[in-house]
């Protein structure tokens, strides 16, 4: 064979030569590099003529006869022209190298869609390169195909060949799937799939739920009907809290009364006996810990359990006990604790720390919370278009439906909204992303990159803004403050500041006046001037006077009781009104011989400053003849001080 005819493909060569020949001219390959190529491929061609079935072989032996052979540019050229199909085993155990370019030749404009898109969402351009051409490429060498072809179903798919091969170590495992959940943002955001990724693997079904749960057969089949028939009506945290409720229970009733195959078996006795149980048990599920429960669960649990035996009684079902099993008095009951809003100076210094933050978010997110009022799912849930203009009554936010589903407007003031103006500057722009309630696209404010942010970067900057202010206890150590403080905090600043229960009702989205009366009863000014005065009056009637000493009210309560009051030089005189006015009062001050000694200047001058102060009192009271009374006295003590003064 002459050295001309061994760089190209003869008619003893194998098909696929003649495009690999080619394929390899493209590349520019010196002369030396195309005779070292293709004398590897026919290497490998001679000692496995049928390729297909070789791809079937065990991927140790493959790679021993591709570090033989040296080959491995032309398995890369019949993978990436979809010749032959890429394995997982051989995924996972060999370098890729030259896959990738291969794979995008064969479509040009889909890589190029997404090349764009990962730049659109703020990627780096060497992420950009890794996710294309390490997880994207690899896939479609995998599966086949064009990338419209890569469904949910085919990644997932891929995802789950991944975690089966018993060839990738689980660092590895962890870096394919970041690249993976990279591509399926790609994916969403040029409209292969309908949905963005997922952070997490999605949750059980509710049959899934009630499958896992020891419980007798009939039990079972009920408490999953009665879920399904509340869950068309409830939202998904309440279907949620539904079923942890009904765990317990069928849980309970399997381990101590196995008997019970129905609930319609159910007595007096069981239930008694399960509320005693259910006030002790620890908690369950993932974040199980061992501890009681707190009073708020166990109060839940029997709300659910009374509910859903009064509920499949009146639908009529046939599982139904014959009587009454859960009262209202073995419903426990619950404290009420009043708003836990931070003190000013506390939340001066917090909120100051707060707009230090580095994370941007954490930043923007917990001034709108404390701004606004805002619940942490409400804040989450803003849309683009919240921030309105009404002109003269200035801009405001609207609130999406949260907790109570209602929606309301809440006022902006001039630091809240630099600092929501300033996110949505650097937020950039991607796909709308499905509402998780209702399915409709969705421009979020909040997030990054594409993806929806959660509360766990507001509880860390909340932690670091406190430790930042030196907000600490005792011990040292960063006292506890929660996002939805700020809201209490918020709510407590306007309470405060006299702003009607009506209109505190309608900033903060309650639906019951009740909701909005814990604020009115945390430092009310209200509560507080009606407690001042109240103290006042007790004081005047029950102080007792000290051996020695003269009683004398303290002024500024005296100035503000409601009190028909008299000051005189060596002190102050309190009537009750229903007593009228004293025909006594500053008798002497206002008699023609009254002569005041010059030691008693100083005396006179004081009563002077407190009288004027009782005359704009009684003034706003409406109190026509006290004013005119002080007056009077105001006058008659100018005039012993001018005299005074001129002796």
């Amino acid at each position: 064979m002459t050295a001309s005819v061994a760089r190209v493909a003869t008619t003893a060569d194998h098909d696929w030569l003649g495009d690999y020949v080619e394929h390899c001219r493209d590349l520019g390959c010196s002369d030396r590099a195309l005779r070292d190529r293709l004398r590897a491929a026919r290497a490998l061609l001679a000692d496995h003529p049928d390729l297909h079935a070789w791809m079937g072989e065990p991927a140790a032996d493959r790679l021993v006869e591709l570090r033989r052979t040296k080959a491995w540019p032309l398995l890369a050229f019949l993978i990436g022209t979809g010749v032959l199909r890429l394995d997982i085993d051989l995924a996972v155990s060999k370098n890729l190298t030259g896959l990738g370019a291969i794979v995008e030749s064969a479509h040009p404009h889909e890589f190029a869609s997404a090349r764009a898109a990962g730049l659109k969402l703020g990627w780096t351009q060497d992420w950009v390169e890794t996710v294309l051409g390490e997880c994207l490429a690899v896939i479609l060498a995998w599966h086949g195909g064009s990338v419209r072809d890569l469904t949910r179903e085919v990644t997932d798919a891929f995802d789950d060949a991944l975690a089966g091969s018993m060839r990738l170590p689980r660092s590895s495992l962890k870096a394919y799937r970041c690249r993976l959940a990279s591509l399926r943002q790609v994916l969403f955001e040029i409209g292969v799939h309908d949905q963005p990724p997922r952070r997490r693997p999605w949750s059980r079904t509710l049959e899934q739920r009630f499958a896992e749960t020891p419980m007798a057969e009939q039990i079972r089949v009920v408490l999953l009907r009665y879920v399904q028939t509340r869950a068309s009506v409830l939202r998904p945290k309440s279907v949620e809290s539904l079923v942890n409720d009904l765990l317990p229970f069928a849980e309970f009733l399997t381990t101590h009364h196995p008997e019970v195959a129905t609930l319609r078996s159910l007595e007096r006795s069981h239930v008694e006996e399960f509320l005693v149980w259910n006030r002790t048990r620890p908690w369950r599920g993932r974040r199980a810990r061992q501890q009681p429960i707190g009073a708020a669960v166990a109060h839940s649990t029997v709300l659910t359990i009374r509910n859903l035996l009064e509920d499949i009684a009146a639908w009529g079902w046939a599982d139904a006990p014959d009587r009454r099993l859960v009262f209202a008095a073995d419903v426990p009951k619950l404290d009420r604790p009043l708003p836990r809003a931070l003190a000013p100076d506390v939340d001066q210094r917090l909120m100051a720390a707060v707009d230090g933050l580095d994370d941007t978010f954490a930043r923007t997110g917990l001034r709108l919370l404390r701004g606004c009022g805002l619940r942490v799912g409400e804040l989450l849930d803003l849309e683009l278009d919240a921030v309105i203009d009404y002109g003269a009554t200035g801009t405001w936010l609207r609130v999406p439906l949260g907790k109570l589903a209602t929606e309301r407007v809440v006022p902006l003031d001039g630091d809240t909204l630099r600092a929501l103006d300033a996110w949505t500057q650097q937020r950039g722009s991607h796909r709308p992303i499905p509402h998780p309630r209702t399915g409709r696209p969705t421009d979020f404010v909040f997030t990054e990159r594409g993806r929806r942010l959660g509360a766990t970067r507001l509880r860390n900057g909340l932690t670091a803004a406190t430790s930042s202010a030196g907000l600490l206890d005792r011990s040292g150590e960063p006292i506890t403050i929660t996002p939805h403080q700020l809201r209490h905090t918020y709510a407590t600043s306007l309470a405060n500041a006299g702003m009607s229960l009506q209109a505190l009702m309608a900033l903060l989205g309650h639906v019951t006046p009740e909701m909005t009366l814990r604020y009115a009863a945390l430092a009310s000014p209200t509560l507080r001037d009606a407690y001042d005065q109240a103290m006042g009056k007790m004081r005047r009637q029950l102080t007792l006077t000290p051996v020695g000493r003269h009683i004398v009210p303290d002024k500024v309560a005296w100035l503000a009781s409601e009190m028909l009051k008299t000051r005189v030089a060596h002190g102050y005189c309190s009537r009750h009104e229903a007593q009228g006015a004293c025909p006594y009062a500053n008798i002497c001050e206002t008699c023609d011989n009254y002569t005041p000694a010059p030691e008693f200047t100083t005396a006179l001058t004081d009563q002077l400053d407190d009288v004027h102060a009782l005359h704009v009192d009684a003034q706003a009271r409406g109190w026509t003849s006290e004013a005119e009374r002080h007056s009077t006295v105001a006058a008659a003590l100018q005039g012993h001080l001018d005299r005074l003064l001129h002796q």
